[in-house]
């Protein structure tokens, strides 16, 4: 006679099986994606018009990796999508126009990971978070180093205001 039987659920292999599947998905979904921003301000230097009748050149870009990303996704067959977006800091004029690109994969360790989207076209930049690319991990951690952005100003023209104007660029890494 027992005094202290076992709950059913734990007498039967699958539900030991699937306690411990809970348990480790559970695990690592704990565990959060990481990223760290480096590079530096971006400052475009707009040569002065000297004669009537001409305009800007419109379309500035800034050095192919003027910022670099390091992003890591800890999930199990996981994804972190990486958005980004901008805020006026403290005055932007609504004819110009941000964007950013991916310039390049960065450099990982992780054989089955792969980094999509954002490489070929410059994706227009709102206030309001806009997918850049993704990183898809495999079977472990999905770690990318020195992934380069670079950044587009459009919309420049005698028409805008002569002012100082800032924004500020986000980037976030999240899930899908």
């Amino acid at each position: 006679m027992r005094l202290h039987p076992q709950p059913i659920f734990l007498r039967t292999a699958f539900f030991r099986y699937f306690l411990i599947f809970i348990l480790v998905l559970g695990a690592n979904n704990g565990k959060a994606q990481t990223m760290v921003i480096s590079g530096s301000d971006w400052t475009v230097n707009i040569p002065p018009i000297t004669e009537a009748g001409t305009n800007y050149a419109g379309t500035y870009e800034s050095q192919a990796s003027q910022i670099q990303l390091t992003i890591g996704v800890p999930l199990l067959l996981g994804t972190g999508k990486i958005s980004v977006r901008y805020v006026p800091n403290p005055t932007w004029n609504n004819a110009l126009s941000l964007a950013a690109k991916r310039t390049d994969d960065g450099t990982t360790l992780c054989v089955l990971c792969s980094i999509t989207g954002g490489k070929d076209n410059y994706v227009p930049l709102t206030q309001t978070d806009i997918e850049l690319f993704r990183i898809t991990a495999v079977l472990a951690l999905a770690a990318y180093n020195n992934i380069g952005i670079q950044l587009r100003l459009s919309g420049v023209s005698v028409t805008v205001p002569a002012a100082n104007y800032q924004a500020r660029v986000i980037f976030t890494v999240g899930p899908p």
